[in-house]
């Protein structure tokens, strides 16, 4: 049987479209071991779910400082600096972003993302202003993998997945949206991305 047609490509954002990493911002105080010691005994890439999800910076960084005092001015920094924890696009995806758009096909995205820094991201980088639409777990209240985000998104921005792909570098974020219709693609790099939508139809080869 045909594939439906797709004609909505859905982008994550973090690790997709934009590097984003904690690291960049704490190697100006330790060097890449103290960091991962740091990020392992505090869990703050685990905790940061916490965020995205809509929780309160204030009271979450309070919380999580109170239970490594000894690290305070660490788990401060990150919410104090957070602006540094940004890196650049990923050129090869805006690359790709580029051409869906000029042969019209529609983008949108949906991230896990805190609304309160996501604002910083987007007065940053042009890229993110090319998108038709963007759902924010930090708005919605929930993170992906969880199956409510993506019906909020499908919702809002009148996403069928029968007729959309969904670019993820998470696994258990592309197993979520396989699950529920969408032509899911793990991303890896842009080069395996232009791969994959080319076989699609969705971005010819040159």
């Amino acid at each position: 049987m045909t594939e439906a047609l797709r004609t909505t490509v859905v982008f994550d954002l973090g690790g997709v479209v934009l590097d984003w990493n904690p690291r960049y911002l704490y190697r100006q105080w330790l060097d890449d071991a103290e960091i991962e010691a740091f990020l392992d005994e505090t869990g703050l890439l685990t905790w940061n779910a916490r965020l995205d999800a809509g929780g309160s910076w204030p009271e979450e960084i309070e919380e999580l400082a109170t239970a490594f005092p000894h690290r305070r001015a660490l788990i401060e920094a990150f919410w104090r600096r957070w602006p540094e924890t940004l890196g650049a696009e990923i050129a090869g995806t805006v690359e790709i972003l580029r051409e869906l758009r000029d042969a019209g096909v529609r983008v949108v995205a949906l991230s896990n993302w805190s609304a309160v820094t996501f604002p910083v991201a987007y007065e940053r980088f042009d890229v993110l202003h090319w998108f038709d639409g963007i759902v924010l777990s930090g708005e919605v209240g929930v993170n992906k993998p969880d199956t409510r985000i993506f019906e909020v998104m499908a919702q809002r921005l009148a996403v069928d997945p029968a007729q959309a792909v969904f670019i993820d570098d998470s696994r258990a974020n592309v197993a979520a949206a396989s699950a529920l219709g969408y032509h899911a693609i793990h991303f890896t790099a842009p080069d395996e991305l232009r791969a994959e939508l080319n076989a699609l139809g969705l971005l010819p080869g040159r």
